[in-house]
């Protein structure tokens, strides 16, 4: 079934602790909106930031928070490999239904180092492994031929979230890897490339937008899954407006967290250093980007 997903933020208070009543809110706010899935500690939930306790106490809430009413995986990827795989398996062990993995960021990896990586943590949880690609932070590419080579040799290798630009790449990857591997899950990581996704023989999209409207994108996805593409072009549309947002600050996350408090969901917007709240003159911004399309 072709999904869209979140990947949620996460929510801090002002000492920068994580907010365990503030992240309730906003996994309740997309359950209680129909999304079809949510990863908890991608990059839009500043992942990069905690340490291996928060993970943990993160991961604690969102199992008992989501488990059962959504797809949950939970991202896992921590610069030290024993570390990945004890935050994988632990992960594993409160029933998520998987964890998606970014590749050693810092050093450009070579083919076979990146291969090793991947290999040592596929061999070292029982865990259902996503492998996360988003070169603009990690400085180099997981191909698809790199990625059919770990699915041949990994059974828990189950899926792909490719955060590129290039949709051509994702459709490269789709034709390299599903021939031989049908279900294997492949999404896109930016809102617009659903429908290219879902057309090229993917399976959907993570993507950071729907975290403001959650209705909206399960709504998208259920015209898809429909084949209502009338609807879905609509829509379409009104995702284009909304990529604007992602250019009002950088990073992306403060951007995000100001919109969903300008929509209505009560939570703070405080962020991870070194990360800043958004400006009165970028939450102008905000408000009239959002004006342009429906909730």
């Amino acid at each position: 079934m072709k999904k869209f997903m979140t990947p949620a933020v996460t929510i801090f208070d002002e000492n920068q602790n994580i907010h365990l009543e503030g992240n309730r809110k906003v996994y309740n706010h997309l359950i209680e909106g129909g999304i079809d899935g949510i990863v908890v500690l991608g990059s839009t939930g500043e992942f990069f930031n905690l340490t291996m306790e928060e993970h943990k106490k993160l991961i604690d809430c969102a199992v008992e928070t989501i488990k059962g009413k959504a797809k949950l995986l939970i991202g896992t990827a921590r610069m030290r490999v024993d570390e990945t795989i004890e935050l994988s398996e632990y992960a594993h062990k409160r029933g998520v239904d998987g964890v998606m993995v970014i590749s050693p960021y810092y050093f450009t990896l070579s083919n076979e180092n990146l291969e090793r990586y991947y290999s040592e943590v596929a061999e070292g949880t029982n865990a259902s492994i996503y492998l996360y690609n988003f070169p603009d932070r990690t400085g180099y590419d997981l191909s698809p031929e790199i990625t059919l080579n770990l699915c041949r040799k990994h059974k828990n290798i189950v899926g792909y979230k490719d955060t590129v630009v290039e949709m051509g790449h994702t459709r490269k990857l789709i034709e390299t890897i599903i021939p031989e591997f049908p279900e294997f899950q492949i999404y896109s990581g930016f809102d617009e490339f659903f429908l290219s996704n879902v057309i090229s023989g993917g399976a959907g999209c993570i993507g950071g937008l729907s975290n403001l409207y959650p209705k909206k994108f399960s709504e998208w996805s259920k015209t898809v899954r429909e084949k209502d593409y009338e609807k879905a072009f609509e829509i379409q549309k009104e995702v284009n407006k909304m990529m604007e947002l992602y250019e009002v600050s950088n990073p992306f996350i403060p951007t995000m967290k100001k919109a969903m408090i300008l929509n209505g969901v009560e939570i703070d917007e405080n962020c991870t250093t070194p990360f800043s709240k958004v400006s009165e003159e970028q939450t102008e911004r905000i408000k009239n980007i959002m004006k342009k399309f429906k909730g």
